[in-house]
Order: C-alpha cells, then sequence, then structure tokens
C-alpha cells in the first residue's frame, strides 16, 4: 500500500492509517479510539492509548485540515473534507459534541473489488452477474439501492466496469468514490460553498452540465436531492444506459425516496406524474444490504415492471433466499424467482441470449 503524504501529519494514527486492513477510524474524545477492518463490518476493535488529552487530538486535527487548506472551530464546529487520495474526513467539535472532538476518517485507497471477489464473498450468484451484465450491454437504467455501508458504490463501479470500452463516461459524484478504469472517462465532483458562501457547485448543477458533454453513459455516485428530477428527465429523454445508486431500505422504498427527492425540485408537479416518470425510466434496481452477521449480499434485483393504477409495480427477477442461522452467520441460497422481465426483448437486440431456463427458480441448495 501506498502511505500518502498527509500520513505523517495523523501523529498517533499513522499506523492506523498505513494499516491496509483498517477502513475506518473513529475517534471519540481523546480517551476512545477504535478502528473498523476490512471484512469485519459491526464489529468494532478499541485502539487504547493514542491521545494524550482533546488538546493533541486537535493538534493532529488542525495539521491535516491545515494542509488541505481548510480549518474547523468553535464557531464553524463542523467539517467534512475529503483527502487527495479520495478517502474521507469528517470532524465535530464541542459544543456541538459535549466529549470533545469527534474524528471519522474513511479510507478509499483499497485496489477496488471485483466480480470474482464479490462471487467469493458470497455477495452475489454467477446467474445475478450475468444477468447485469446483459442489461448494462443492453443500456437498461439501473438504481443500486441498499443502506450505509451496504456495498452500493462496490456495487456502482462494477457495473460502471461492465460498459463498452468505446463509450463516453460522466460520472457524477457528491465525493470522489468511483474507481473506474475507462479511456473516455469524464468525472465531476461537487464542491461545497466557501466560508463567505460562495463558489457552491452541486451535484444537481453537474447532471444539468453532464448532459451538455455529449455522454453515452451517466453514473451518478449518490442520488440524494433535487437531481433526482434531472436524472429521471435526462433518462426519459433518450440518456440510456444511466447508472446510479441511492439510499434505500428496500426496491419499493427506492421509489419512495426518488418521489420525495423530486418534490425537492419543483413541488408543483403532481405525484402521479413523478410515478410515471420513474415507472418509465427505471427499467432495473438492485437492493443490498450488510446483514447482521456482518456480511454484504444482493438481496434481490427487481424489474420496474411498469404503472399499476397509480402505482409503480415491481417484480422481483433474482433474490437471496435466507435458511437459517449456522455459527452466527446466515445462510441461505440464490434464486431466479420465475420472472421474466419484459425487456429480454432488449437483452437479446443487444446480442446477449442468456439461455433456456435462465430465470427458472432454484431448488433449495
Amino acid at each position: 500500500m501506498n502511505t500518502p503524504e498527509y500520513a505523517h501529519l495523523l501523529g498517533p494514527l499513522e499506523p492506523l492509517w498505513n494499516d491496509p486492513d483498517i477502513d475506518e477510524i473513529m475517534v471519540d474524545g481523546y480517551e476512545r479510539v477504535y478502528v473498523e477492518r476490512y471484512g469485519r463490518s459491526c464489529q468494532f476493535e478499541d485502539v487504547p492509548g493514542c491521545f494524550r488529552d482533546n488538546a493533541h487530538l486537535m493538534e493532529v486535527i488542525d495539521a491535516v485540515l491545515a494542509s488541505l487548506g481548510h480549518k474547523v472551530d468553535e464557531a464553524s464546529p463542523l467539517i467534512d473534507a475529503r483527502l487527495p487520495d479520495g478517502s474521507r474526513m469528517n470532524v465535530v467539535l464541542p459544543p456541538i459534541s459535549p466529549i470533545g472532538p469527534v474524528l471519522t476518517m474513511r479510507k478509499f485507497t483499497r485496489q477496488p473489488l471485483t466480480v470474482d471477489d464479490l462471487l467469493g464473498f458470497g455477495c452475489w450468484s454467477a446467474d445475478m452477474v450475468a444477468f447485469l451484465r446483459a442489461c448494462v450491454l443492453a443500456r437498461l437504467n439501473i438504481a443500486v439501492a441498499g443502506g450505509t455501508g451496504s456495498g452500493k458504490t462496490t456495487i456502482l463501479n462494477i457495473l460502471a466496469d461492465m460498459i463498452p470500452a468505446d463509450e463516453r463516461v460522466v460520472a457524477i459524484q457528491n465525493v470522489d468514490e468511483l474507481h473506474i478504469a475507462k479511456k473516455y472517462l469524464v468525472k465531476l465532483d461537487s464542491r461545497p460553498a466557501d466560508q463567505e458562501g460562495r463558489g457552491e457547485v452541486t451535484v444537481r448543477d453537474l447532471v444539468i452540465n453532464g448532459l451538455r458533454m455529449r455522454p453515452d453513459r451517466i453514473i451518478l455516485g449518490e442520488c440524494r436531492g433535487p437531481e433526482a428530477l434531472d436524472i429521471l428527465h435526462a433518462m426519459n429523454t433518450g440518456h440510456e444506459g444511466t447508472l446510479l445508486s441511492i439510499h434505500a431500505t428496500s426496491p419499493h422504498d427506492v421509489l419512495a425516496r426518488l418521489e420525495m427527492m423530486v418534490t425537492f425540485a419543483n413541488l408543483s408537479i403532481p405525484l402521479l406524474t413523478v410515478r410515471q416518470m420513474m415507472a418509465s425510466a427505471i427499467h432495473l434496481i438492485t437492493y443490498q444490504e450488510l446483514l447482521s452477521d456482518g456480511t454484504r449480499k444482493v438481496l434481490k434485483v427487481a424489474e420496474v415492471a411498469g404503472m399499476q393504477g397509480d402505482v409503480v409495480a415491481l417484480r422481483d427477477v433474482f433474490e437471496f433466499r435466507q435458511t437459517g442461522v449456522e455459527d452466527g452467520r446466515i445462510t441461505g441460497y440464490y434464486t431466479a424467482t420465475g420472472h421474466v422481465p419484459a425487456f429480454l426483448d432488449r437483452i437479446r437486440a443487444a446480442g446477449v441470449e442468456l439461455g433456456e431456463g435462465f430465470f427458472a427458480p432454484q431448488v433449495e441448495c
């Protein structure tokens, strides 16, 4: 692992930052430091004796932020900063945090995971991968959904890598988390306002501008606000093959959250119109969770099957079926549900044949 230039500024946290197995460092006041290691989500490891006092902790925080051209103090006690390698640093100071300075650092220097890595971890099945690859090649619009830490960015990265190499991709992000290896790739990152309230560039600004950049594909790192209206418009007006990620607790929740986000942009749009926009724009939703045993799994791949009355209909194409818990680990199997998606002809037109019986349900194993 290459040591970043700013690592020496981290003081007692430097060995933790240089440990390739540690993904996140959390400091809750100078007395409580703990880390999360890769592959052991929901299991924290305490690291005692890092800081002498809160003043020592503030020395480290100030040094790193100064190297980035930022500062934090009682007048501005919150900051979310991006480090040069794409890692993130969040700081909360008193009086907002009564226990003292709170520092959270998330690393993004790890080699991106591959399809085979996720197959080895049991995150999805080979048939799911084949189906999603076919959907990407057929230029279907896909929403990648899940909760915090569920692996949305990893799935989005992998789907983006399935895009043909000769296509121009515009990737729009709030934070630079995507690791897409494409020759014709343009990354656009949002920017917060400065301390005088000037210079802000929102994700919505970038979506609007990205549509003018002759993209073959648009990738939205995370849809979380009024840009939802613009990305739905884009998908409905010829920008096919769009990929986006969104925080949600189920495929149905994806639709509810998008509906809410569109109202942020325009309160006057009737809800039925919003739902019709979603039903015609989005073809597929993948949904994954960080499960109670610390594993991440794609639990559902669902087709957006148009309108059913005044609501958007969903049909599960693949799912994970839990069978039990053994030695604290969740057991189960992946299966097709038997539903054949309506866009199968588009997949065939893209030159992909999925084979007879591909969507037949699997026998429990």
